[in-house]
């Protein structure tokens, strides 16, 4: 048996697991947004992080990496993993997955995609849309075990520079982001001033 699993958020960078080939290719009709909550890895449940989800769009594409796992056990064990990393997502999804060669056909049919939707019955962890300002002033801000949430944000828009596919709304983030960060590096902080008595 063959697994294939999509990555277009920190997979792209660092899948954390083995596999025998990737391929950089995309989804259609899904948009990369900024909308998921986390709390276990650049966030915490005081002060959540944001991390990419995907958003139905009709006519949109998402560019990523598949990854392709063969192998029961390699299956299992792959899975096993991505079930704890990615356990705030609340949809697994099989999508068709595209290349430049086969862009009119799909390439592989049926990667494995995690999802976190919209429904927050479902999806306790789902923040949805905001502001660019609010968004990357929570980035800015969100700290998790894993790191800064901004750090998640600038290595996601390097990777995607790497595999030659830059995200607009991800660049502007990481700007706005960077903006922010430049601010808060440069605030100036009152203290009251001790004066001698005359």
């Amino acid at each position: 048996m063959v697994l294939w699993i999509f990555g277009y958020g920190s997979l792209v960078w660092k899948a954390g697991f083995e596999y025998e080939e990737q391929i950089v290719g995309f989804i259609r009709d899904y948009r990369r947004v900024f909308y998921q909550g986390n709390t276990d890895h650049r966030g915490s449940p005081e002060n959540p992080g944001r991390t990419v989800t995907l958003q139905p769009q009709e006519g949109a594409i998402c560019w990523g990496v598949a990854y392709r796992v063969s192998g029961n056990d390699s299956e299992q064990l792959v899975l096993s993993y991505l079930e704890v990393r990615e356990k705030e997502y609340d949809v697994r999804a099989y999508l068709d997955f595209f290349t430049v060669e086969s862009s009119s056909k799909p390439a592989i049919s049926g990667v494995l995609v995690y999802i976190g939707s919209s429904n927050r019955s479902d999806n306790k962890f789902y923040l949805g849309p905001a502001p660019v300002e609010e968004i990357a002033s929570q980035i800015a801000r969100s700290v998790g075990p894993a790191g800064p949430n901004h750090e998640y944000l600038f290595k996601l828009e390097e990777a995607l520079r790497k595999i030659g596919r830059e995200d607009e709304g991800v660049i502007e983030l990481a700007d706005e982001v960077r903006k922010m960060m430049q601010l808060m590096d440069g605030e100036v902080h009152c203290f009251p001033i001790e004066r001698s008595p005359i």
